[in-house]
């Protein structure tokens, strides 16, 4: 009976643990993507994103470097592909054990591992080669998943791209962020 219980109980602790995570509604002139942050292994990740998100620094932005059979790269540059201001950079998380896997969330960064702001990406396939260690010994943090919208972001993988104003892989056609906010909470479990 004892077993019993406390088998229950850590199924029950399971279940909390896997609620506990925030919920994003990402949306976009393609339409809606939801995710799942990972704020038990990456919580600076997670903790920066949402940041970014509640003060509305996405809502506007774009993606603006498109590769398909790679990634999807947004959350820095506004329609006229103005970069956006930024707070300080953060840690490089990607020593949690989760893998840059199709529709998984990372962080975007330069070739300095602690770099990150506010741009992310989501990649299109299982690009191990980013993975800690990576080639720089570092890795780009995943702390989210795509839970629905796969086909979004696949969609936007295929859009035709250029260079524009020196960038390369710009969409021809603006792939819009209009939004990102928190639907269901870590700590309260409630919907926002």
């Amino acid at each position: 009976m004892k077993r019993l219980f406390a088998g229950l109980f850590l199924l029950l602790c399971c279940a909390i643990a896997q609620a506990a995570n925030p919920v994003i509604e990402m949306r976009t002139s393609q339409g809606i993507i939801m995710l799942e942050l990972f704020a038990d292994k990456a919580p600076k990740s997670v903790e920066n994103f949402l940041e970014y998100a509640k003060s509305g620094h996405y809502n506007g932005t774009i993606f603006h470097r498109v590769i398909d059979g790679f990634m999807i790269q947004g959350g820095g540059f506004d329609g006229s592909l103005n970069q956006k201001p930024t707070r300080a950079p953060i840690e490089n998380e990607a020593k949690n054990g989760l893998r840059n896997e199709t529709g998984t969330l990372a962080m975007a960064r330069t070739s300095a591992p602690h770099s990150a702001t506010a741009q992310f990406f989501i990649n299109l396939a299982d690009n191990n080669f980013l993975d800690y260690p990576s080639r720089d010994g570092w890795g780009y943090t995943v702390f989210g998943k795509v839970t629905s919208g796969l086909d979004v972001v696949q969609k936007i993988g295929k859009t035709r791209t250029g260079v524009v104003r020196g960038m390369p892989d710009v969409p021809a056609e603006p792939m819009i962020i209009e939004s990102v906010r928190l639907i269901e909470s870590a700590k309260t479990g409630q919907t926002k």
